[in-house]
């Protein structure tokens, strides 16, 4: 019994179980859901398309988790993502061959928009939700510039390859959000940087005076942040085959931030779940997907989502959690009480 509620009490269980039941409900909607198929000689499917679709997210979930584990925030994301992507296209668009150089200027911007968001909230000292908001808004004004207002055509077939291309039968953006997952994993288990993002969530006062350079950790986990975004950016512009300045990357910055909570990262910072954000993100694509298989109308798949959001978060809550097991245990007490009475009279 204990090991059942140990169990139960893991971070990760009820992501888990949240993925498990909309893939169940998908299976009971369409029983070949998670039917694998070959076609024009790679694979083809449903849960392909999810990971493919939610890779992007996913890379730019783990930038904004270790954020919010040091008490930031950065709802920047989603205009950087169209920066990249205008930076490249803009590029591609003179030299259609040079896709090495057009992939490291939009790496090169995401730096840079991270640089700027680490060096006001870290140094400066301003509220990351206001810092970040100065470059959400300039962000978007950057990028429509760049792209003249106008949607920037991509045609380097190079290019496209990355988000639109397929190794080893799996699509090329699946490989590349599971290289960053690792090297990002690696990077917080076999260095110190994980232990002192921690501590600056929990503590960062006492961070500071026992030495350590938190304003620096902070600094470089947005510029972190930053390169996160401009990968999905390159992914994103890639797969669509185009640049945006309008439209990419749109609310992104809600979906990660929605992905980092649903994975179990406390928005009080000092903890976080790199694997739980990555659940949170294809749970996410996941619920996208279902809403529109069985037919819920666009205009409410945001409501659905944001129902769902908040069950598994209220689940996830221990106070929530012991308030709905006194109730059920109330319950459970007072039928029992019932046929007792009964057959006293």
């Amino acid at each position: 019994m204990k090991a059942i509620k140990a169990a139960f009490q893991h971070t990760l269980v009820w992501p888990v179980l949240t993925l498990v039941l909309l893939i169940a409900l998908d299976v009971a909607h369409r029983a070949n859901f998670l039917a694998i198929s070959m076609f024009e000689g790679h694979f083809f499917g449903a849960p392909i398309d999810i990971l493919n679709r939610a890779a992007p997210l996913v890379i730019v979930s783990l930038g904004m988790t270790l954020v919010i584990a040091t008490r930031g925030i950065d709802i920047s994301v989603g205009a950087v993502v169209a920066i990249a992507g205008a930076a490249a296209a803009m590029l591609l668009a003179d030299s259609p061959g040079n896709v090495t150089t057009a992939v490291l200027a939009a790496l090169a911007v995401g730096l840079v928009a991270g640089a700027w968001n680490g060096l006001l909230v870290a140094f400066v000292g301003m509220q990351p939700i206001i810092a970040t908001l100065i470059l959400m808004v300039a962000g978007r004004g950057v990028a429509q510039l760049l792209t003249g207002g106008q949607i920037i055509p991509i045609g380097a077939p190079g290019y496209l390859v990355i988000g639109g291309g397929y190794l080893a039968r799996i699509p090329c953006a699946v490989w590349v959000a599971a290289a960053v997952t690792v090297a990002t994993a690696l990077l917080m288990s076999r260095t110190a940087l994980g232990l002192f993002i921690r501590a600056i969530g929990v503590n960062p006062v006492a961070t500071r005076l026992v030495g350590l350079r938190s304003s620096l950790i902070v600094f470089a986990v947005y510029v972190f942040s930053g390169l996160m975004a401009a990968i999905a950016g390159v992914l994103m512009s890639s797969n669509v085959r185009s640049a945006d300045g309008n439209n990419a990357g749109l609310l992104l910055e809600l979906d990660a931030i929605l992905a980092v909570t649903l994975g179990g990262t406390s928005l009080a910072g000092g903890r976080f779940s790199l694997a739980g954000t990555v659940i949170g993100a294809l749970i996410i694509q996941t619920l996208t997907y279902t809403t529109y298989s069985i037919g819920v109308p666009p205009e409410a798949t945001l409501v659905v989502k944001a129902i769902v959001v908040l069950l598994v978060c209220v689940i996830q809550s221990e106070s929530a959690r012991s308030l709905l097991v006194k109730h059920v245990k109330r319950l459970f007490s007072s039928a029992q009480a019932k046929p007792v009475s009964e057959a006293a009279k």
